[in-house]
């Protein structure tokens, strides 16, 4: 069982960059496809982005493709979310999860285990 914490987040003007980081603890880090969801205030959770196990396969939401990208480090337990060119939409407390398989997913039922989450503000 993996355990997931969030950090990175914080406040930045429009058009600023941040890079979240999602550091797990326990075993078998590297056997999970890891994703990044978002939810604002009132919002439903959305899908971000997400990674296979291996970092080859990688996907994003077309809401934020070309601005953001997923990595991972499986050396260091470790998932990152870099984003660029922020905008106020992108306010929202960011979730990473780690997926019940090994491949990655934008299906949220496909996650088992979630972080506390980081607050990423964007302002205007």
């Amino acid at each position: 069982q993996v355990q997931l914490v969030e950090s990175g987040g914080g406040l930045v003007q429009s058009g600023g960059s941040l890079r979240l980081s999602c550091a797990a603890s326990g075993r078998a880090f590297s056997s999970y496809g890891m994703g990044w969801f978002r939810q604002a205030p009132g919002e439903e959770r959305e899908f971000v982005a997400t990674i296979n196990r291996s970092g080859v396969s990688t996907y994003y939401a077309d809401s934020v493709k070309g601005r953001v990208t997923i990595s991972r480090d499986n050396a260091k337990n470790t998932v990152y979310l870099q984003m660029n060119s922020l905008k106020p939409e992108d306010t929202a407390v960011y979730y990473c999860a780690a997926s019940k398989y090994s491949s990655s997913s934008d299906s949220y039922t496909d996650y088992n285990t979630w972080g506390q989450g980081t607050q990423v503000t964007v302002s205007s």
